[in-house]
């Protein structure tokens, strides 16, 4: 409905009974949801250190070929450039939620010519012609009155969404380095057992020619040398499989750079590094500053915060002003255009005579919707509901990640430190084989016996590291990885979950 009241006082009074009418139907404003500001980490028994991971985190591992590789793949991930496409969508919505907001100017300039019926209601004969012309050039200003903050809750709606993708596009970002990181360490992780499976086949290949050897010389079973073979076998199999297992990891890594596998920066095998696996001490209070998704989650609630107040301003009149100003000509006979000396003449569209002005003003009310508006504000607090549904889940999930991974990092920690000892006991046992070999009182298959043996504990430490390295990777992508939500973004969001938080003051509800 549009009203254009004759007078200032009467549009006045009408205006102040149909916005309390419209206060009168508007459901309450909402206070903001309360929202975890900690995660549950209470009784967890893990070590902890000082400080939380740097933003290049990877860096702490000094490994050149690792930075190589995240700078290739932070440049080219075809996922990391997929997320950004998300980012620059929002910001683009910001802006178009905000161009909306504003005043508008529309300039109009047509040029028509119409013949009238002779049968109409205003016959050519009375008229005195039969064709005419029309000419228009204006300018429109139309502006409409954001007294219930919808606009402004719909701006700030499309800010925090904005807010939310960047989030997203950081959590994309460090599920890439992670990957990136591991399946690196993981070829390492191959390429050093694939030095061990050498040294293990070279020492089965010696104890099988010892073993064809006392054969021949009568001194033990054929069946010795069936063993012997067999174990030549499995190490053999086992090389095979290690090489298998690092080309798939090469053509991994070139999938998560974007790059064909010819196209991979040389690697050269070294030695894995060490690794960190301890908790912050204030894991418990700042990890919901430190997770990019539980910081997206909770942007997409004060997103859908935003968006019950649009849908609670709908209830409420909207009141607008609209102005005209132009030139407008109507001439009849043939369009002489811009000519002087004609009946059909548009020249005098540009005379003083043919100015034109409009000023109206116009109010917009609801009055029978058909329970669309109560229908669209449900939705929107169904909405509300599902993203603080989804924050506290995302809350509980990144501490149950956290909790696993640390205590994860703790029990391979003792599990190497067991398996060290084995390692230096076995060490041991080569040493005094080889010194009985020397001594001549064993033969070389004692030593080499052990020296098989011990091959088999350094394959099982470095398979053990390279899951203590997955493990640590998993404690840094748990504790966000360097993400820390921005100061200026930071600070807008609610830091209690019973206050209305400082967001509330940037966007008051009426």
């Amino acid at each position: 409905m549009t009203l254009a009241p004759p007078r200032p006082r009467a549009a006045l009074a009408l205006a102040v009974a149909l916005t309390l009418a419209g206060c009168a139907f508007a459901p309450p404003k909402l206070q903001h949801p309360a929202l975890r500001d900690d995660v549950p980490l209470a009784g967890l028994s893990a070590p902890t250190r000082a400080g939380w991971p740097a933003t290049d985190w990877w860096r702490a591992y000094d490994d050149p070929q690792l930075d190589e590789l995240m700078a290739t793949a932070l440049q080219q991930s075809p996922d990391l450039v997929q997320a950004q496409g998300r980012v620059h969508t929002a910001e683009q919505s910001v802006k178009l939620a905000a161009a909306q907001a504003g005043l508008s100017i529309n300039g109009t300039a047509q040029l028509s010519r119409q013949r009238i019926s002779e049968h109409g209601l205003m016959p050519p004969q009375l008229l005195g012609f039969t064709w005419y012309n029309q000419a228009d050039l204006g300018v429109q200003f139309q502006y409409d009155f954001d007294w219930w903050g919808k606009k402004r809750a719909a701006i700030e709606s499309a800010l925090d969404q904005a807010h939310a993708a960047e989030a997203q596009r950081s959590a994309a970002a460090l599920t890439i380095q992670n990957a990136v990181a591991d399946t690196y360490f993981g070829w390492l992780a191959d390429e050093a057992r694939l030095a061990l499976a050498r040294q293990s086949l070279a020492v089965q290949q010696h104890l099988l020619d010892i073993a064809e050897l006392r054969v021949r010389q009568g001194v033990d079973l054929p069946d010795t040398v069936q063993e012997a073979h067999s174990r030549v076998i499995a190490v053999q199999q086992a090389q095979t499989a290690l090489e298998s297992s690092a080309q798939i990891r090469k053509v991994a890594l070139a999938a998560l750079l974007g790059v064909a596998p010819a196209q991979l920066p040389p690697l050269v095998p070294r030695p894995l590094p060490a690794t960190g696996g301890a908790l912050p001490a204030d894991a418990k209070l700042d990890l919901i500053a430190r997770r990019p998704d539980i910081a997206a989650s909770r942007w997409q609630v004060e997103a859908a915060l935003k968006q019950t107040d649009v849908a609670r301003a709908q209830f409420f009149p909207d009141i607008s002003i609209t102005a005209m100003a132009g030139l407008s000509s109507t001439n009849q006979g043939a369009p002489a255009l811009f000519g002087g000396g004609s009946s059909g003449s548009l020249g005098n569209v540009f005379s003083a005579g043919s100015r034109v002005f409009g000023l109206t003003p116009a109010l917009h009310l609801p009055i029978f919707e058909g329970g669309r508006l109560k229908a669209a504000y449900g939705i929107s607090r169904a909405q509300l509901d599902d993203t603080v549904a989804q924050y506290n889940a995302t809350v509980f999930h990144a501490a149950r990640e956290v909790a696993s991974q640390a205590l994860a990092a703790e029990q391979l920690a003792t599990t190497r430190r067991q398996q060290t000892q084995q390692i230096d006991a076995d060490e041991r046992l080569v040493a005094s084989a080889q010194a009985r070999l020397r001594q001549g009182v064993r033969d070389a298959r004692e030593g080499l016996a052990a020296q098989a043996q011990l091959l088999q504990q350094q394959d099982q430490a470095v398979s053990l590291h390279a899951q203590a390295l997955t493990t640590d990777l998993a404690l840094i992508k748990a504790l966000g990885g360097g993400y820390r939500m921005p100061a200026d973004t930071a600070s807008a969001t609610p830091t209690s979950p019973t206050s209305p938080s400082k967001n509330a003051s940037r966007s008051p509800r009426p």
